[in-house]
């Protein structure tokens, strides 16, 4: 199947590049915001979170009156990364040098990690590392006082949620109400994957946002040229023979030439065979035979089928907790891209894991969590010399009319479908929007500005600030809406999607939005989504884009013509030139089985439709029987139409 997604870039070298105090691009804009309390630090994988952080806390503990400063991670493994750092000899005034004791991602019991954190508080030390679950165990029963000009660090600040049984939501809400602790989130996904958010508005609003998009940082490497976004479906079980084919549809996608991490389903998934280690063993063999398994690192090395070359394979799913830390140990310490070739992983190798030179990111099974998702296409998107391409496939089973579960295959077929349609809006360029006027000054040449007629523009702070740095958020949210997901295959009119969809579950998440801020919002997603969904290519002097089949002069667009297209609509038309018509069958079944009612919204929006249908077929009203959607859908808002009229007759007597 071809690639849903595919995004080139630029090479530049900006992201990489450091100016006279060491920082990347990412992290002196980071640190351009040192001065808030509250700052969000919003960033992709790779970007050097960690290093922004210990500038921002290195200038509180000298310059803001700062006494302390604790780092809180998910898991311990990811504490190695704010461990001792050299940063003077780059150019900034001190190095980051926290004291090992205070370092509590290490092995041991919780209880001896609360008394050294709370050990710390009454000493003069300056810095302390430790896990998420530290630090919640550690406020309990803690004075919050304590925590008085201290920098509490949070890192993959998804984990936090504002839902009431959160704990670490509650520490969170709790440091900021009741000390004068700063606070800096960082995260490189701040997309939950349900719909619980991270913060509260009354909360976020209080963080000064620093956003470093995927395409800055993607944009700015030296080798990195390109990235694939892919699915490869399979019937049955996907580590059992085909009884059909006799071929493995791992197989089929398992290159062995590419650097890969594999990330077999989680055992509660309906595509485990709740046999893990057994999953591995097939993976094994579909590789090759084992030769031996080397004592001190635990690298599996195995004789390839095809080639006959001994491939060096890491085991990150057995149970045996010093033969993992093991072979952890030994991919920490990987310096050469001949030191590894394939890992395979469960729960490990997402958030955090450092491997350069992956290429190819492999994922059995569908994922529910978009933030998972990118955590895992941020494994492979690491700059390195030995790649100019990075790839991530989904290889997820095809719906089958004789599965019980047909309608959870279809669901989770779509969702993974939906999940690279954001990926490829966080992933592309972006764009500036403007109001066209007849009398714009026409020499503002900025090619990353768009103007629009009829183009309305935020009136409010808190519209613009949704605008300006919560647009992808808003996507995911749209994308993961049971509505959209039922209509965005092309079975409802692009309007109805724009102007009628949208909206209302814009409304539903701003409900402090005036009816012109959500129309101004609504806009700017649906004109952001269609844009970066679009080619813009050069004609002599002209710019022309191409959308949705329709080839227009840039200086000749209107907000009207913009919302005639389903910004969604292209990944599900690559899916059907890709699957079989008993597959499509059976989406389209699920999506008719499932469709959302009709609203008076819809039916007055469809009316002038209606009425060229009718002009157009001699006077022919749409058939609700038809096999055509859109004709189906009219038929449905004419009958509608018809008894909202009868209804008004009555009620007017």
């Amino acid at each position: 199947m071809p690639n849903i997604v595919h995004v080139t870039y630029d090479q530049t070298g900006k992201s990489k590049s450091t100016n006279p105090l060491g920082m990347r691009e990412m992290q002196e804009k980071a640190y351009e915001g040192r001065t808030a309390q509250y700052l969000l630090l919003k960033a992709p994988p790779a970007s050097g979170k960690s290093r922004a952080l210990m500038f921002i806390a290195l200038d509180k503990l000298k310059n803001q009156g700062i006494k302390k400063v604790i780092v809180a991670v998910p898991e311990k493994s990811i504490g190695a990364s704010f461990g001792t750092t050299e940063l003077k000899k780059y150019g900034f005034f001190a190095d980051w040098n926290p004291n090992p004791r205070y370092n509590l991602c290490t092995p041991g019991e919780e209880k001896s990690k609360v008394t050294a954190f709370l050990n710390f508080l009454e000493s003069d030390e300056q810095i302390l590392v430790c896990t998420h679950a530290t630090l919640r165990f550690a406020f309990d029963g803690l004075d919050v006082k304590k925590l008085d000009d201290t920098l509490v660090a949070i890192d993959e600040f998804h984990h936090v949620s504002a839902e009431g049984d959160n704990i670490l939501g509650q520490v969170l809400k709790s440091i900021m109400a009741n000390s004068s602790a700063h606070i800096v989130a960082m995260t490189g996904s701040y997309f939950r994957g349900d719909s619980v958010p991270v913060l509260m508005p009354e909360d976020e609003a209080k963080f000064t946002k620093v956003t470093y998009t995927y395409y800055q940082q993607l944009n700015g490497y030296e080798f990195l040229k390109s990235l694939g976004i892919g699915y490869h479906f399979y019937t049955g079980r996907y580590f059992k023979k085909n009884p059909e084919t006799g071929i493995s549809a791992l197989a089929e996608i398992l290159d062995e030439n590419q650097k890969t991490i594999i990330h077999i389903p989680s055992v509660n998934s309906a595509e485990s065979s709740k046999l893990k280690h057994d999953e591995v063993d097939h993976i094994i063999d579909v590789l090759g035979t084992i030769e031996y398994q080397d004592e001190i690192t635990g690298v599996i090395h195995i004789k390839s089928h095809k080639t006959g070359k001994i491939l060096k394979v890491a085991d990150l799913v057995q149970d045996n907790p010093k033969s993992r830390d093991k072979i952890s140990g030994y991919l920490r310490e990987v310096k050469s891209v001949d030191d590894i070739d394939i890992i395979i992983a469960l729960g490990m190798a997402k958030e955090g894991f450092d491997w350069p030179y992956c290429q190819h990111a492999l994922t059995i099974g569908y994922r529910g969590s978009l933030t998972e998702i990118i955590q895992i296409i941020g494994r492979a998107t690491r700059d390195s010399n030995n790649k100019s391409h990075a790839q991530f496939t989904n290889l997820i089973a095809q719906p089958d009319a004789q599965d019980d579960d047909v309608k959870l295959s279809v669901n989770n077929m779509l969702k993974a479908i939906t999940a690279s349609l954001l990926m490829e809006q966080v992933l592309a360029p972006n764009f500036k929007f403007k109001l066209k006027k007849d009398e714009d000054d026409e020499d503002e040449d900025d090619e990353k500005t768009i103007k629009i007629r009829g183009f309305k523009l935020p009136t409010s702070q808190r519209a613009r600030d949704i605008i300006e740095t919560d647009l992808n958020d808003l996507k995911a949210k749209l994308l993961q809406d049971p509505q959209m997901l039922k209509a965005m295959p092309g079975n409802v009119e692009p309007e109805v999607i724009n102007t009628v969809l949208i909206p209302k579950i814009i409304r539903e998440i701003y409900p402090d939005l005036s009816d012109d801020d959500i129309e101004a919002v609504r806009q700017h997603v649906v004109v952001d989504s269609v844009i970066k969904n679009s080619t813009i290519e050069e004609q002599g002097d002209k710019k022309f884009i191409r959308m949705a089949g329709s080839f227009v002069n840039i200086d000749d667009i209107h907000i009207d013509l913009i919302d005639q297209v389903n910004p969604f609509q292209k990944a599900f038309e690559i899916l059907s030139k890709s699957v079989t018509t008993q597959v499509l069958k059976l989406i389209d079944e699920h999506i008719q089985s499932t469709k959302f009612e009709m609203t008076e919204e819809e039916a007055i929006l469809l009316w002038p439709k209606i009425k060229e249908w009718v002009k157009n077929n001699n006077g022919e009203q749409p058939n609700i029987q038809s096999f055509d959607h859109k004709e189906k859908r009219m038929a449905e808002a004419l009958v509608f139409l018809r008894e909202l009229k009868r209804k008004k007759a009555l009620a007017n007597g």
